[in-house]
C-alpha cells in the first residue's frame, strides 16, 4: 500500500461511518491536528497512531492492510466459535 492509499483508506474508512475527521480523533484519542496534518498534509501516521486509528474503526492493523476489502471478515464471535472447533477437532483426532 502506498502512503497516498494510507490517507485515501483512512478517508474512506470516515466516510463509510459517516465520521469526521473530529469524531475519529476524539475516537482515536489523539489529537485532532494530527489527523488534520496527516490528511490535508499527507502526512503517513506512524504505526502507533494508525493502531490508535484501527482501534477507533474496530478494525486490525491487517484488516487495514488487506487488499481485498471485500473479503470475508469474521466477528469476535466467529472467531472464538471458528478457534474452539479447531481445537476441539484437534483433540478428538489426538484421542
Amino acid at each position: 500500500m502506498r502512503d497516498k492509499d494510507v490517507i485515501q483508506h483512512i478517508q474512506d474508512l470516515c466516510k463509510e461511518r459517516s465520521w469526521t475527521y473530529y469524531r475519529l480523533a476524539k475516537e482515536a484519542d489523539i489529537p485532532y491536528s494530527t489527523l488534520n496534518n496527516m490528511v490535508n498534509r499527507t502526512n503517513i501516521p506512524t504505526i502507533p497512531t494508525l493502531q490508535k486509528l484501527c482501534d477507533a474503526f474496530g478494525i486490525t492493523l491487517a484488516d487495514f492492510f488487506l487488499d481485498e476489502p471485500d473479503a470475508l471478515q469474521l466477528t469476535e464471535d466467529s472467531r472464538k466459535s471458528l478457534r474452539f472447533t479447531i481445537i476441539f477437532r484437534w483433540r478428538k483426532r489426538k484421542s
